[in-house]
């Protein structure tokens, strides 16, 4: 286990909303120390200090002691509650834990070796179905990190919790051998060619052009008169004819 973190707390009188808001007001965070058997005890923490705590790995799953007056209270941050505005904390539960008391944790997990995996070198990925395990452990027994050797491991092979060495006492809170990272095969994407779709674009142009002109050129040839001609005799038109002459031969 990492070396325990110490946080400068201060006690507050009054508990409540209003009470919580004025000591926002003044600058800094309001807290809560509960658990292990005994009252609760309100603190109110530097607002920089514990922003940075925060963002720290792990800091969900290692134990600090909050350092209130003269006495060091061992606990385990529990929850921060963050402004959806400014995005800054205005709460914080700390769990005190004594020796024997046994906690659920999320414990996040690291991968090793990835360069010595045959399948990530044959262009696998490496698909991580959970960076984090729970736990369930005592207090002073709680894994900084779970690690997963990725040496060996092939395209198609799985990693479950089975294959990971857990400490004394320390088991998962789920008991299926449940899978927490495996080696996939790589994807191939088929890309269409643009250049290829152009060209076949700009054929189907020409073509279309050319019947255009073609059909331009019959009409041409079959609606006008040559230079210099007459208009063709129309067939119905030239039917009356031929019978006016036959009757005036017949008179």
């Amino acid at each position: 286990m990492a070396d325990m973190r110490t946080i400068a707390v201060e006690p507050r009188d009054r508990a409540g909303k209003g009470a919580a808001r004025a000591v926002r007001r003044s600058g800094r965070v309001p807290g809560v120390v509960y658990g292990d058997g005994q009252p609760p005890v309100m603190i109110s923490l530097d607002h920089k200090e514990i922003e940075r705590a925060a963002r720290r790995a792990g800091f969900f799953s290692r134990l600090c002691e909050v350092k209130l007056s003269d006495q060091a209270i061992r606990v385990l941050p529990r929850e921060v509650q963050i402004d959806p505005v400014t995005d800054r904390p205005i709460h914080v539960d700390f769990l005190r834990v004594g020796a024997k008391t046994r906690l659920t944790v999320g414990i996040p997990v690291q991968f090793i070796n990835e360069g010595t995996s045959p399948g990530i070198k044959r262009g696998g990925v490496l698909n991580v179905v959970r960076r984090e395990v729970d736990l369930i452990c005592q207090a002073d027994n709680i894994p900084d990190h779970l690690t997963v050797d990725l040496d060996g491991l092939d395209i198609g092979d799985s990693v479950h919790i089975s294959t990971i060495k857990l400490p004394e006492g320390v088991r998962p809170t789920i008991a299926r051998d449940f899978t927490i990272a495996s080696i996939a095969p790589p994807t191939v994407l088929l890309v269409e060619t643009p250049v290829v779709a152009a060209a076949t674009e700009g054929e189907a142009g020409a073509a279309a052009e050319g019947e255009g002109a073609a059909g331009a050129a019959a009409a041409g040839e079959g609606g006008k008169p040559a230079a210099g001609g007459k208009p063709a005799a129309d067939a119905k038109g030239a039917a009356p004819a031929a019978d006016k002459g036959k009757g005036k031969g017949k008179g």
